[in-house]
């Protein structure tokens, strides 16, 4: 699995520092292939998993106990839901919480509730009203769902049944058939996915703090800064995965947390607040009121070739994250039942994300429908300037661009170590505790994938890897939904009838 996966890596990175042009030009077909040709098992994948997780939630399967009836989780449920929000999100809500609406209200898709080329006050209103609808889609419930299920899958293999923390584990226990040869290929693909999936992130995180360094201090933008500040993230990652789950990525898990929830306060507070109440309840309507058109949307009625940039893109992003994200929510979840997993990791996450989405999303409409304007022109010049644009408006804008700047960092460097931490745990075969050498291995991989790709091929190349490697896990995802309902619908007769067993006997 090693050394399968490294190949796959350093082919990678090769091709991408070998012609940047050639590069460039193959990444964007890439891309455009996979989107058009499989976009629509991206969709049915994401809503397989979301229908799945609430089967789990509401039938009797809720009460099953990760680790058994007696087992008490290991951490407060503050520091589980502050390491699995930061490993889960993290970097892409300061990166698209401002640019994701702005670019969806400045350039709509065609739909029949978007109004392109509006320029009167109610179509404006209509465009401004559908770009947080399809913002809460991209990163609410499908993407919890899919985190949700693979974490829950290898959790109830790991505490229950008492086996190896990795994927090809999960699939051996729920088809005992499947040859080995696929077991250790999907394992491959799962640290494939996981490496490529967080060097994403890093790239986009690396694209926005440069920008803040260039808004507080002047730093020019470029290959060379970013590759720098990827090398000094990549470092501290390390040296965070080195020091541990306990010691390292939990702690920094909830100082980022803290700060990132300071941001909000302060943009919720000195921001239009009653609007952002008020928004918050009426995109909860509209994303609920929609919600099967938008969940189901696959632009097949246009020619338009918007999904592959977004709703494509995300999906197979959270799918190619999903290995990472899994194994680490499943490492930190002993302890808690089936019903309070699916809740702490679908519905709490979901909510709070919709809270940050409106907070800053509607805030920036805010500035746009009433305000001074600008943001789109900022926007769609450079989206990793867009977080830093909007804080333009409000006061204090450089200490707060600053503190932005420490957040995207402390996220950025949880990202790391958290991926890092997991791969290698697929690498040793699934032990929980992975060893010092393999962890800090992992850590300078993902670091030096995220610059081979930024400089090969910028933010486009960044999002191919993660299309790329997603598009084959999301079979795996199909599977593991089937093997996960399986395994557990077996096992709950057996609690039932030894606890009537057990009363029987206590009569």
């Amino acid at each position: 699995m090693f050394f399968g996966a490294i190949a796959a890596i350093g082919g990678l990175i090769v091709f991408a520092l070998y012609d940047t042009e050639v590069a460039t030009a193959r990444f964007e077909a890439i891309q455009a292939f996979a989107t058009h040709n499989f976009g629509w098992l991206f969709v049915a994948t994401a809503n397989v998993m979301l229908v799945t997780s609430a089967f789990l939630a509401i039938s009797r399967i809720g009460h099953v106990r990760l680790g058994g009836a007696d087992a008490k989780p290991t951490y407060s449920a503050t520091s589980w839901f502050a390491m699995l929000f930061s490993a889960g999100m993290g970097i892409g809500l300061l990166f698209y919480g401002v640019a994701e609406p702005i670019m969806h209200f400045s350039n709509p898709p065609i739909s029949s509730f978007s109004d392109p080329g509006a320029t009167l006050p109610q179509g404006l209103a209509r465009n401004a009203q559908h770009a947080m609808g399809l913002t809460y889609l991209h990163w609410g419930l499908h993407a919890w769902s899919i985190y949700a299920i693979i974490g829950l899958g290898l959790a109830y293999i790991a505490y229950n049944r008492k086996l190896p923390l990795n994927l090809g584990t999960f699939l051996r226990a729920a088809f005992p058939r499947i040859p080995t040869l696929v077991v250790d290929l999907v394992d491959i693909m799962a640290i494939t996915a996981t490496v490529c999936g967080v060097a994403a992130s890093l790239g986009f995180g690396a694209s926005q703090i440069n920008a803040g360094l260039t808004l507080l201090f002047g730093a020019p933008e470029g290959g060379m800064v970013r590759a720098i500040i990827i090398v000094v993230v990549t470092a501290l990652a390390t040296l965070s995965v080195a020091m541990g789950l306990d010691a390292g990525i939990k702690r920094l898990s909830e100082l980022n947390m803290g700060l990132a929830l300071l941001l909000a306060l302060f943009v919720f507070v000195v921001g239009p607040t009653v609007y952002l109440l008020d928004s918050f309840i009426q995109n909860l309507g509209y994303y609920f009121q929609r919600f099967i058109y938008l969940s189901t949307w696959t632009e097949s009625y246009t020619d338009e070739d918007w999904q592959s940039s977004w709703t494509m893109f995300y999906y197979a992003w959270w799918v190619s994250w999903s290995p990472f994200v899994g194994i680490f929510i499943a490492r930190i979840s002993y302890g808690r039942t089936v019903r309070e997993f699916i809740s702490g990791v679908l519905i709490v996450p979901s909510l709070v994300t919709f809270a940050w989405m409106t907070i800053f999303g509607d805030t920036a409409l805010h500035i746009e429908l009433f305000g001074a304007g600008g943001l789109s022109e900022a926007v769609n010049a450079s989206m990793p300037d867009a977080l830093f644009a909007f804080l333009g408006n409000f006061p204090l804008s450089g200490i707060v661009s600053g503190l932005a700047v420490v957040i995207v960092t402390t996220f950025f460097v949880t990202s790391a170590d958290s991926g890092a931490l997991v791969t290698a745990m697929i690498a040793s075969g699934g032990h929980h505790e992975a060893g010092f050498v393999p962890r800090v291995t992992w850590a300078i991989s993902i670091g030096a994938l995220a610059g081979a790709l930024l400089y090969g091929g910028g933010l486009q190349a960044l999002k191919t890897a993660a299309i790329v490697t997603g598009l084959p896990f999301a079979v795996v995802l199909l599977f593991m939904c089937f093997g996960l309902i399986k395994m557990l619908l077996a096992r709950v007769p057996a609690q039932d009838e030894a606890a009537r067993e057990e009363a029987l006997a206590a009569e």
